[in-house]
């Protein structure tokens, strides 16, 4: 039984934590979902002129406009066939940042031996990733080449007018947890936008996803 991630990464793959493996196994082959609830310990902003960008990215659950501690929040992963017949896993997190809901939508597909990252509700970004585990059984997960697609319009999305996000998760076996942390930096401005956590996974037979996780539309380029 493989997943996109040990597609993606071939042997690497077997570096990566027992649980970090179960986590990034799910599937169709395995028929799993993945459910985590933790806490954010700190959910940090970019400079004053990056929040028209974040408040802009909310509409369609790309960026989240807050910054706060001790946020509450949640991951699902649930796998399924789209209707354009390609494997899918939902990274769909919600935060509870005082009193309001906020989303960060993406789907994972393979594409060219690798893993296709579609944000937002309409899949109007696919983001190149690159994954490696590293030396204590974690997985680091960064972003490359950027693709806008909205209705007929197409065009590779500069970096320097982007971030660039740099995402590590493992497992801490004393803690019986799993951590993440994220920074999104711009190669000429900085830190634009990063976060920090601690989270556990309820696994549970699936096949499909709920709707409220799918996408609105499926984007056919890549």
């Amino acid at each position: 039984m493989t997943s996109l991630f040990e597609r993606a990464m071939g042997d690497a793959f077997f570096d990566l934590h027992p649980m970090m493996q179960r986590r990034f196994g799910v599937g169709l082959d395995s028929g799993e979902a993945c459910v985590g609830t933790g806490v954010m310990s700190q959910i940090r902003l970019g400079p004053w002129w990056t929040r028209p960008f974040l408040q802009l990215g909310r509409v369609r659950n790309v960026l989240i406009p807050d910054g706060g501690t001790d946020v509450p929040f949640s991951i699902e992963n649930y796998p399924y066939r789209d209707p354009l017949g390609r494997e899918t896993v939902t990274f769909v997190r919600e935060f509870d940042v005082r009193g309001q809901r906020r989303r960060f939508d993406a789907t994972m597909v393979a594409h060219d031996g690798k893993v296709l990252d579609y944000l937002g509700t309409h899949q109007h970004l696919a983001v190149d990733l690159e994954l490696r585990a590293d030396a204590d059984g974690g997985l680091r997960l960064t972003s490359g080449a950027q693709r806008f697609y909205e209705g007929p319009i197409g065009f590779g999305f500069p970096l320097a007018l982007s971030g660039r996000a740099d995402l590590h998760e493992w497992y801490d076996d004393a803690a019986e947890t799993f951590r993440i942390e994220l920074e999104v930096v711009n190669d000429r401005f900085g830190f634009l936008f990063g976060y920090q956590g601690a989270f556990t996974c309820a696994w549970e037979p699936a096949l499909d996803a709920p709707d409220r996780l799918k996408p609105r539309r499926h984007e056919r380029r890549t």
